[in-house]
Formats: C-alpha cells, sequence, structure tokens
C-alpha cells in the first residue's frame, strides 16, 4: 500500500539540511589545527589563542538553551535558513579582523548563529518522518554532520597552510552561503518546509515549553541519559591524542589521522543504520553500541602496540552513534508539541556533558594517566547503554500498554 502525501518523507529537504549541518560542524572543529597560525599571526601564545575555540563553544552551546521555542514558534526550516544566512556573514568575518579579541568576538557571534542548525533540523526530521522510520533517517542525516566534522578538522591544517587561516574562513563561509542557498530555494517549492510553522495561540512559549518538557518523567532520563554519555565518551575521547603522544611517541600528524578515524566509525554506522535497527531494535541497537565502546576503550587501555588504536577508535566512532542515535531518536519524541525545545536542551545538555567530562578527565589523566581513565570508561558506557535499554523497554511497554 503506497504512503500518502502527509506520510512520505521529504528526502530533498533533509539532504540540504544536512549539508547546513556540514557546515555548521566544520566550523565547530576547524579552529583546532589552526591554533598555531593564529598565535604566531597576532604575536601570542598558543593557549592564549585558544580563546577563540573557548568562545565558540560557549556560545554554540548556550544559544540552545533559548532556541526551541522560537523554531517552534516561526517555523524550523525557516529558522534554520536564517541562520545560516547569518552565519554566512559571521564565518567570513572571522577572516577579516585584525585582532585576537575581535577574532573571538566573530567566533562567538558565528557560534551563536550556527548553533539552532543542527537541533532544529533534527527537531524538522522529527516532525516530517514517522516515529517507526525515523531513527534510520536520523542516522543518515548523521553524514552530514560526521563529514563536517572530518572536513574542518582537515581544512584546518591543509587549507590553512596552503592558503593561510583567513581564507580557511572564507571557504567555510561559501558553504554557509551555499547551503543558505539550497535551504532557501526548498523553502519556496517545498510547502512542507513551511507547513511546521505555528500561531502564537498553538505553540507553547518558552516557560511553557520548558513546563511541558520537565514535567515529562521519560524526558528527564533522556536528558539524564545524554548528559552522562557526554561526559563520559567525550572526557575520554579529549585524551586519545595525548595518550599515544606519550605512551608510543607518535607525531601529531599521525595521531590526527588515527584520531581522525571516529569519523569513519559514524559513517560507517551512518551506511549501515537501517540493517542495525532492523536487526537490533532500538534498545538491542543502544547495548550493542555501548558494548562495543566497552571493548574498544578496554583496548586503548591495555593495548601494547599502537596500529591497534585506528581499529579501537574506528570501534568507537560506530559504537558511539548506534549509542548516541537512539538517545536522538528518543530527544524527538518526548515532547512532540514543544519538539524544537526538547531537542535543544537535549543538545545543551551534550555541551554541559562533554565540558564537565573533559574537565574531570584531565584531571585523572595528569594524576593517573589515561590507562584508569580509559578501563573506567570501557565499563561505564556499556553499564549506560544497558539501563538506558533497560528504561526504553519498559517505556515501550508502558506506552503499548496504554494504546
Amino acid at each position: 500500500m503506497n504512503s500518502s502525501p502527509a506520510r512520505e518523507v521529504p528526502t530533498r529537504s533533509i539532504i540540504l539540511l544536512a549539508g547546513a549541518g556540514f557546515a555548521s560542524q566544520a566550523m565547530v572543529r576547524v579552529t583546532d589545527s589552526l591554533l598555531p597560525q593564529i598565535a604566531a599571526d597576532f604575536g601570542t601564545t598558543v593557549g592564549a589563542a585558544s580563546i577563540i575555540v573557548a568562545a565558540y563553544a560557549v556560545s554554540h552551546g548556550s544559544i540552545q538553551l533559548v532556541i526551541g521555542p522560537v523554531g517552534d514558534r516561526f517555523g524550523k526550516y525557516r529558522t534554520v535558513a536564517v541562520m545560516c544566512a547569518l552565519g554566512s556573514i559571521l564565518v567570513a568575518l572571522c577572516g577579516t579582523v585584525q585582532s585576537l579579541s575581535a577574532l573571538a568576538v566573530a567566533r562567538f557571534a558565528s557560534g551563536a548563529a550556527a548553533g539552532w542548525i543542527i537541533p532544529l533540523s533534527m527537531a524538522y526530521v522529527g516532525d516530517v518522518t514517522p516515529y517507526e522510520r525515523r531513527q534510520p533517517i536520523l542516522g543518515r542525516y548523521l553524514t552530514g554532520q560526521i563529514s563536517g566534522q572530518l572536513f574542518g578538522q582537515a581544512a584546518g591544517g591543509v587549507l590553512g597552510d596552503l592558503f593561510g587561516w583567513r581564507n580557511v574562513f572564507f571557504v567555510l563561509a561559501a558553504m554557509f552561503a551555499l547551503a543558505t542557498a539550497g535551504l532557501v530555494f526548498e523553502l519556496l517549492v517545498n510547502p512542507r518546509t513551511r507547513a511546521a510553522r505555528h500561531s502564537a495561540e498553538t505553540t507553547p512559549g518558552f516557560r511553557a515549553g520548558y513546563r511541558a518538557l520537565f514535567s515529562n518523567p521519560w524526558a528527564r532520563l533522556v536528558i539524564l541519559a545524554v548528559f552522562i554519555e557526554a561526559s563520559i565518551a567525550w572526557g575520554a575521547f579529549a585524551y586519545v591524542g595525548a595518550d599515544l603522544h606519550l605512551r608510543f611517541g607518535l607525531t601529531f600528524g599521525a595521531i590526527g589521522l588515527i584520531v581522525g578515524t571516529f569519523g569513519v566509525g559514524g559513517l560507517l554506522y551512518a551506511a549501515c543504520v537501517s540493517l542495525l535497527v532492523n536487526r537490533f531494535g532500538q534498545a538491542g541497537l543502544a547495548i550493542f553500541g555501548g558494548t562495543l565502546l566497552g571493548l574498544a576503550y578496554l583496548t586503548l587501555a591495555i593495548s601494547a602496540h599502537w596500529w591497534l588504536a585506528p581499529i579501537a577508535v574506528t570501534a568507537i566512532g560506530l559504537g558511539f552513534y548506534a549509542l548516541h542515535n537512539t538517545l536522538q531518536t528518543n530527544a524527538t519524541q518526548m515532547t512532540p508539541q514543544a519538539r524544537g525545545t526538547a531537542v535543544a536542551i537535549f543538545s545543551s545538555a551534550i555541551y554541559l556533558g562533554q565540558m564537565i567530562g573533559v574537565a574531570a578527565g584531565a584531571f585523572v589523566f595528569d594524576r593517573f594517566t589515561a590507562v584508569p581513565l580509559f578501563a573506567g570508561t570501557a565499563v561505564a558506557l556499556p553499564a549506560l547503554a544497558w539501563w538506558f535499554a533497560r528504561k526504553l523497554r519498559q517505556h515501550t511497554m508502558h506506552d503499548e500498554a496504554k494504546a
């Protein structure tokens, strides 16, 4: 039986959102490799120049606390297009500034614009995709984010060396502009991208949206789970490169290639997501991801050979996205009446967890090396996955009983 038009998934509009997500995620990681150049250009230290990384992270993460109700009110696709256009201007501005403080301000502003793109895109996917088909489609949407992360890390190094750090920002600004053109075209030709706009009477305001979210026990549990996941996973992964350098004496170029295999694992997940969901189901996929993460981090903890690291890091990418995409899918369904708010708070929990986890990981790494950090992560992430899978099964059974 053919699906009705209302149930058909608007594939092109989601692909265009993935393009915007590519640009947004590339901007997050692009300065990692540019810091030495920027420091030299402004006559300062790499540590001082790292303020541009912190400025972007703070605005990108904190803006997500307030974007949800705006997207719910004015339309998620429309809002993403506007912020993508604003992002293209602000990212280009990063390439024109003449002082480190001005660059930090421009990075802060561009992070505040780009921070809208991925959460509202995910919420839009939730609006237009039936729940039973949502996880594979969200998994494919992740391809844009993962590819953007890989491009950002590579572009910072390769393009920065070839053309200078300023031109890297101009390249990224052009990507934002190209994504904006695609989104505006889709708004003009596809009525479903405009149908998500709601009136003030039917859209929850800030207080009502937050009240609907945090009064829902399942929503609170999903947000707690992703906060813990981000704290543990990123708190350990941030020190993979430092551990490889300390234990095996690898060059930073080799370390960059090994750490980049995380994205390869993510792309592998995106390619196999339908097969994995059909094989394991949501709860089983979370357990699969957590178990794979445990084995991979255990390998990093006890390995005496550097060549096992890229295998383990690829497995970390695959396992992380198997677990994380399951959490994402549930985030899009926590409060359908305020989906933009729900996904935005979900994303903010990731950034908050990441900051706390990296700080805690630094304490462990500096005093005890990465071995106990990786070993603890090898236990904690599978435990989180099993706990969430059990809660997910209970939640699903409860919903089926109510139906």
